[in-house]
C-alpha cells in the first residue's frame, strides 16, 4: 500500500470518529465499506489497531475506547482538533487533498491559491529546529538592493496569510521575524543552542495579529463596529481569538465587538482593507489613526 493511500485512510479514520464522537468498530466498518478506499472489504481490527498506532505516531491524535461504554472509540485529545494547532492543520490540509485528488475530473472547476512550500529553506530550518542547531541566513528585505547575512537561532515557524516566516533569535536575546520567500540561502551551521524551556510559540504570538512582533506596540483592548454583511463575516472569521461579540442591537444594521491585540502595521492594514463597513469605537488614538490613513487615501483620489 502506498503512502499517500496510508495518509487518506488515516485522515478518513480521524474524521469519521470525531465527527462521530462515539462510534464503535462496527460502525466503522459500515461507513469504511461504503467508501471507494475499501474495495468493498472490511476493516479488519488488525489494520484499524495499525492505522490507530501510525496516527498516534504521526499526528499526535489519540484514538482512546471507551470499554464502559460499549467499547466506543473517540478522539482523546479532539481539543488539538478545534485549537490552531499543527495537527488540525496537518489533518485539514491532508483531508483537502484527499477531496481534491478525488475529483481530477472535475479540475478545471476548482480554483486554488498558491501556497509557497519554500521547499529546501524550509525543510533545512526544520533540520535545524529539531537539533537545536543555530543557521546562518542570506536575507534580502523589501526595497534592499544586496542579501545581508544573519546568523541565530530558529525558534518556531509560522505560517500567516499564505506565506511561512521563521521566528529567529539573535545571541543578544532578541528576536525577528524573516520571510522564507525572501531568503536567498540557509546554511544549518554545527553550532548548538539551548532552548528557552518557558518558550511557547502560541503564547509568544498569542497578542500578535500576525507576524509583526517588533515594533513596540503594546496590547490594547479594542472595540469595533461591523456594519451590514461585515458582523455576520467577522461573526465567522475572528481576526484574533480573544475577539468576542459584545452588542448586537436590534432591528439595526451593526455589531460591536471587543478584542485585545497589539495594535501592529498588519492589523491597522487589515482594519483599512474593510473600509467603511468597519469603524473603530476604541481606543480614539487608534481610531484616529484609521480616520486619518482613509483621508490620507482619499486624497490621492482628488483631481489637482
Amino acid at each position: 500500500m502506498t503512502i499517500p493511500t496510508l495518509f487518506k485512510q488515516y485522515t478518513w479514520l480521524v474524521n469519521t470518529i470525531y465527527r462521530a464522537k462515539r462510534i464503535t468498530l462496527a460502525e466503522i466498518n459500515d461507513k469504511w465499506q461504503r467508501t471507494e478506499m475499501s474495495e468493498g472489504m472490511p476493516l479488519s481490527r488488525t489494520t484499524f489497531n495499525r492505522h490507530k498506532d501510525a496516527i498516534e505516531d504521526i499526528f499526535g491524535i489519540f484514538i482512546d475506547c471507551d470499554r464502559r461504554d460499549g467499547y466506543r472509540y473517540h478522539i482523546g485529545n479532539e481539543e488539538v482538533l478545534r485549537e490552531n494547532s499543527v495537527q488540525n492543520w496537518m489533518l485539514s490540509t491532508l483531508t483537502v487533498n484527499n477531496l481534491i485528488s478525488e475529483s481530477m475530473s472535475i479540475q478545471h472547476r476548482i480554483v486554488l491559491e498558491n501556497i509557497p512550500s519554500e521547499g529546501e529553506h524550509l525543510e533545512s530550518a526544520i533540520a535545524a529546529m529539531k537539533e537545536n542547531k543555530k543557521i546562518e541566513i542570506r536575507y534580502r528585505r523589501y526595497q534592499a538592493t544586496e542579501a545581508r547575512t544573519f546568523t541565530l537561532s530558529p525558534y518556531c515557524i509560522k505560517l500567516f496569510r499564505q506565506r511561512w516566516y521563521l521566528l529567529g533569535r539573535f545571541d543578544d536575546g532578541g528576536f525577528a521575524m524573516f520571510s522564507f520567500d525572501r531568503m536567498e540561502g540557509l546554511t544549518v551551521t554545527e553550532e548548538t543552542f539551548k532552548m528557552d524551556k518557558d518558550f511557547d510559540a502560541s503564547e509568544f504570538f498569542g497578542e500578535c495579529y500576525g507576524v509583526v512582533i517588533g515594533d513596540g506596540s503594546q496590547p490594547v483592548r479594542i472595540v469595533l463596529r461591523a456594519f451590514g454583511r461585515e458582523r455576520y463575516y467577522l461573526r465567522d472569521l475572528p481576526l484574533h481569538h480573544s475577539q468576542r461579540e459584545i452588542q448586537s442591537a436590534e432591528g439595526r444594521d451593526f455589531a460591536d465587538f471587543e478584542l485585545t491585540v497589539r495594535p501592529t502595521t498588519d492589523f491597522k492594514g487589515q482594519l483599512l482593507s474593510r473600509g467603511a463597513w468597519l469603524k473603530v469605537l476604541e481606543p480614539q488614538c487608534l481610531a484616529d489613526e484609521i480616520k486619518q490613513w482613509h483621508e490620507d487615501s482619499a486624497r490621492m483620489y482628488e483631481k489637482s
